[in-house]
């Protein structure tokens, strides 16, 4: 066993087709010179996740086949077009079971930082088992799932629900984590929403 195996592990779902772009799928997005998979991978490894699981479902063998995700578990929902649901149950299946908890995240948020990231870190160490990131007090992504919750999760998976179920049940154990000052919480979903970040991500790498 890998020492990575014992600590908190990434998911990122990138299986989204991304059909109202009509631009291909979301995860091979080019966003700072790279496909949008790729940036999401680095934020989530600078953020402290050791281990990355990348689930993948539209156009699967195109992003794996253009994407450079070395050192990350790729797995793929072939139920990707049911929604988010059936990519956080592969995606919770195919995590370590002796990982204490899982750091979930999509790849069609480019405004998340590592910052974000090591914050909800930080909270599983304090000994948080369900942790959001907040941005001006309203609750988005990354969000984090103790082990002890991940069957319950993967239950409660259907559609595009994701965890929002688990999350909502548990709203007494839920610690909200402010992230507003360190990221943006906005998902691309539209042609101008994607050309804003493009724009954003062109001034970052100048």
């Amino acid at each position: 066993m890998q020492p990575s195996d014992t600590a908190p592990a990434a998911l990122l779902l990138a299986a989204g087709e991304g059909r109202r772009l009509g631009l291909g799928p979301k995860a091979l997005l080019p966003y700072r010179g790279r496909p949008l998979v790729e940036h999401a991978v680095e934020v989530l490894r600078s953020g402290g996740c050791a281990r990355v699981v990348v689930v993948l479902g539209a156009g699967a063998e195109q992003v794996a086949g253009q994407a450079v995700l070395d050192g990350c578990v790729v797995v793929r929902n072939p139920d990707w077009r049911s929604g988010m649901g059936s990519s956080l149950r592969v995606g919770l299946a195919a995590l370590s079971p002796a990982a204490p908890a899982a750091l979930v995240a999509l790849v069609d948020t480019p405004g998340v930082t590592a910052g974000a990231v090591a914050r909800l870190l930080e909270a599983h160490r304090r000994g948080a088992a369900l942790a959001a990131a907040a941005y001006r007090g309203r609750r988005a992504h990354p969000v984090l799932i103790g082990s002890g919750h991940w069957a319950e999760a993967a239950a409660g998976a259907v559609g595009d629900s994701g965890a929002r179920g688990l999350l909502r049940a548990h709203a007494d154990e839920l610690e909200l984590v402010e992230c507003g000052d360190v990221g943006l919480p906005d998902d691309i979903d539209t042609a101008e929403a994607w050309a804003a970040w493009q724009a954003r991500g062109r001034r970052g790498a100048d």
